[in-house]
């Protein structure tokens, strides 16, 4: 089994996403993660979405996804040649005997904390999604406690010039 993330280009229309993604249900494929945007123009919006499968079921995810009306272009994002990004949300409890620890930690990841309240402190990183992984493990290897996490899924760019 290996991942692939697929930026595909669609056109910015009602329903858009919905039919991507339900050509992957109705086939039985499962996606790891999935991110959707307008792009530098308002037509078009790009979607990523991250997918794990052997060669055979990966190659006909994308023929499929080829084939919808919407679709104006896919690129496969080879690890190599792109570059991927993932936005984390990580509320942990925080006591006062905790805070510089976590504030060094997020320092460490070049996390900022973006709300503190009297129990709870909640940290923004972006970062491949290794670095929010350490990030968590970090905090739970010093005894501090993960209470909610959100994580946005892959988004990723292809390095260099494209052509459109």
């Amino acid at each position: 089994m290996s991942k692939v993330v697929l930026s595909i280009r669609v056109n910015n229309t009602s329903g858009v996403l919905s039919r991507v993604v339900g050509l992957f249900s109705r086939r039985g494929y499962n996606i790891d993660s999935v991110t959707a945007g307008e792009t530098e123009n308002p037509k078009y919006s790009r979607l990523t979405v991250a997918v794990t499968g052997d060669d055979i079921i990966l190659d006909q995810i994308q023929k499929q996804v080829r084939k919808l009306e919407d679709v104006k272009s896919v690129v496969v994002l080879a690890g190599d040649r792109s570059v991927y990004r993932e936005l984390a949300l990580v509320k942990v409890r925080a006591t006062r005997d905790d805070l510089q620890t976590i504030n060094a930690i997020a320092d460490i990841f070049r996390g900022k904390i973006i709300d503190v309240s009297d129990d709870s402190m909640i940290i923004e990183i972006t970062g491949n999604q290794a670095k929010v992984d350490v990030l968590i493990e970090r905090m739970e290897g010093y005894g501090i406690e993960v209470l909610e996490l959100v994580r946005t899924g892959i988004t990723g760019m292809a390095r260099g010039r494209v052509e459109k």
